[in-house]
């Protein structure tokens, strides 16, 4: 099994998958997507109160997005008190959302892209390679596509422009905490 996801994480680096993400410098796609409690979250709502940290994850079922999801909780604070927000976004159903913010006490929004839309826009899709398709993911994601998003974590300013783009095709490497609150610092002491 660990053979496995080791080729398909060299088939998505060597398929040039990241090279069809949105970078730095471009306008954010916009999105209204509904968060762990149903309610509607869209990003030009998120940006009227100040820069906004989008983090793309596969699942629950990830490990690393586990991880990653944690590390982002402990250093919330940090990023609302530079007056941003935080969202993660991920093709799992609503009801496997509102599981995954109770089972990790996630206190930021954890919106539901059902079919990967917003991860489509952002040029995120990409169909898991059969060696690498975890039990879990058609029913987290109540249907069978096994189309997840390279997990990701954008700055987007307050104008809506992409200040930090970390995308990677191996989805075992993330941001650094430490790394998003140097950059978010930036975008925040220098507003538009």
């Amino acid at each position: 099994m660990l053979q496995g996801f080791q080729g398909a994480i060299q088939t998505l680096v060597n398929g040039g998958f990241t090279a069809n993400a949105v970078n730095v410098g471009q306008k954010a796609p916009d999105f209204s997507l509904p968060d762990q409690l149903d309610d509607t979250v869209s990003l030009v709502s998120v940006l009227q109160r100040g820069p906004a940290v989008v983090v793309f994850y596969r699942g629950e079922w990830c490990p690393y997005c586990d991880l990653t999801l944690r590390a982002y909780q402990g250093i919330l604070p940090s990023i609302t008190a530079l007056g941003a927000s935080l969202i993660a976004i991920s093709p799992q159903t609503p009801d496997s959302t509102l599981t995954t913010v109770e089972k990790k006490e996630l206190t930021f929004s954890v919106l539901s892209d059902v079919g990967n839309v917003v991860a489509r826009n952002y040029g995120l899709g990409f169909v898991t390679p059969e060696a690498a398709r975890h039990p879990g993911i058609s029913a987290a994601n109540g249907e069978e596509s096994w189309e997840l998003p390279m997990p990701a974590t954008f700055i987007v300013a307050q104008d809506g422009t992409i200040r930090l783009a970390f995308v990677d095709a191996d989805w075992t490497h993330r941001l650094e905490p430490a790394e998003l609150l140097k950059a978010l610092e930036s975008v925040a002491t220098n507003k538009e």
